[in-house]
């Protein structure tokens, strides 16, 4: 389809689909987290997503170093440092909206490693999250007049946005093997964390923490793990690969602005996370970066065509 061609109803109906699973998925990690240690949740996660799914899609071929860089980059170091921040006691809102500074560090990484250089908008936006992130880095405390975020789970989340982004530069080498079902690969990719999980988590969290956590694993906790693998992996992630196959990557990408919103909605409705003033204030200047980000660019080119 091209650039101009209006997205289907039933098109749109699914891109907020995947944005309101992904935006819960961080309230569903808080749950999961309270009875399951943060390393050992990852990697039932990851169990869960590659089995039984992998009996119905055949591997793309693709190096396995690339499979082995994806699944520990953006699978073991982001969700990793995202299930441990939150379960030291990042707010699941905020840890939605920090996350989404995966942008800007992808961008960073893009200019150092593929030596992609920055347009004024790009850098006009990276400015604003900088001091966005800054402001919200900053409000760390007991939270008297609001929310209370610790600064080891803002930091932990600051580095699942890094892990994020460098799995996206992986995720760039990968496409340059040619068009292929992502949903296959990143089922594939899916047998890379568990291992390496479970051996952080035997280290950091103790052998008897985990069997302890699987002796008690009741009915939610398997919905939060079944949750994690099965919606917000394979639903989420076969949605996306669908509309991105349809659609100028520049139509679908926005969306994903949103899931701060449904992630702080969720965070207040589900465990009463009221953000203080100066997280508005600093997750507004992250989002106007981001929106300067995406759509700088084209507006900049269609003021220069202007008469």
């Amino acid at each position: 389809m091209s650039a101009t061609t209006p997205m289907r109803p039933k098109d749109l109906g699914l891109a907020l689909l995947v944005i309101l699973v992904w935006g819960v998925n961080f309230a569903v990690i808080k749950i999961g987290v309270v009875g399951i240690p943060p390393l050992l949740l990852g990697a039932l996660r990851f169990m869960l997503a590659a089995f039984p799914a992998l009996l119905f899609f055949k591997p793309p071929k693709v190096p396995l170093r690339l499979y082995l860089a994806y699944g520990l980059t953006i699978s073991v170091g982001q969700f990793a440092f995202l299930f441990s921040a939150i379960h030291v006691g990042m707010p699941s809102g905020l840890a939605s909206l920090v996350l989404q500074s995966q942008s800007f560090f992808t961008m960073l990484l893009a200019a150092w490693w593929l030596k992609e250089h920055w347009r004024a908008n790009q850098m006009a936006g990276l400015l604003l999250a900088a001091v966005g992130l800054a402001l919200i880095g900053s409000a760390h405390g007991d939270g008297t007049s609001g929310v209370s975020m610790p600064l080891a789970g803002f930091l932990l989340t600051v580095a699942a946005a890094v892990m994020w982004a460098c799995g996206n530069i992986v995720t760039r080498a990968v496409g340059r093997y040619g068009p292929m079902n992502q949903l296959a690969f990143v089922v594939w990719a899916s047998l890379v964390p568990p291992l390496p999980f479970l051996a952080l988590s035997a280290w950091l969290e103790g052998p008897q923490a985990m069997l302890r956590a699987m002796q008690h694993l009741d009915l939610g906790a398997f919905a939060a793990i079944a949750y994690l693998a099965w919606v917000a992996t394979l639903l989420g992630y076969g949605l996306w690969t669908h509309l991105m196959a349809r659609y100028p990557a520049n139509r679908v990408a926005p969306f994903t602005l949103l899931v701060p919103l449904v992630g702080l909605s969720t965070g207040w409705l589900v465990f009463g996370e009221a953000l203080r003033p100066i997280h508005f204030a600093g997750g507004a200047l992250l989002m106007a970066g981001l929106l300067v980000n995406v759509f700088g660019g084209p507006l900049l080119a269609r003021l220069a065509r202007a008469p």
